[in-house]
């Protein structure tokens, strides 16, 4: 029997996933990151892209999205935090292509530094979506 730690991955709305795992793969500012039972207490900072958990001795993979957000890790509990969080088989491609022309419009008009800002992590968040839709797309 493999060891297992506890994940919740929390958005703004609501609770996505709480259970126990092997290992969960998350995508820090700073790099992905796989953490295990027992990995060393850590605070990260997530940047929008895919998150990858893995259970029944890795028969089980699991995939959600994230707009970014933070990580903790305790020795057996793993807490994503963001403001959005989405199950990979509920995202929408058509929406996620809105998004990113709506962003580009955005940058296009952009008046301050500000809503620049805010219109490239909109961007980002959406092209993050798009590569997480078109690699679930290509290992089916």
């Amino acid at each position: 029997m493999a060891m297992t730690m506890h994940l919740n991955i929390v958005s703004a709305e609501e609770e996505i996933f709480s259970g126990t795992v092997e290992s969960v793969f998350v995508p820090l500012l700073s790099g992905e990151v796989g953490i295990y039972p027992r990995h060393t207490p850590l605070i990260g900072e997530i940047k929008p892209g895919e998150i990858v958990v893995r259970s029944d001795e890795g028969e089980n993979e699991q995939h959600f999205f994230v707009s970014g957000g933070i990580l903790e890790v305790q020795p057996h509990v793993v807490t994503v935090l963001s403001d959005t969080a989405i199950r990979a088989k509920d995202l929408d491609e058509s929406v996620a292509l809105e998004a990113k022309r709506h962003a580009e419009e955005a940058m296009a008009g952009q008046k301050t530094d500000m809503e620049f800002a805010l219109a490239q992590a909109e961007l980002a968040e959406a092209a993050a979506q798009l590569n997480m839709i078109r690699k679930l797309r290509e290992k089916k």
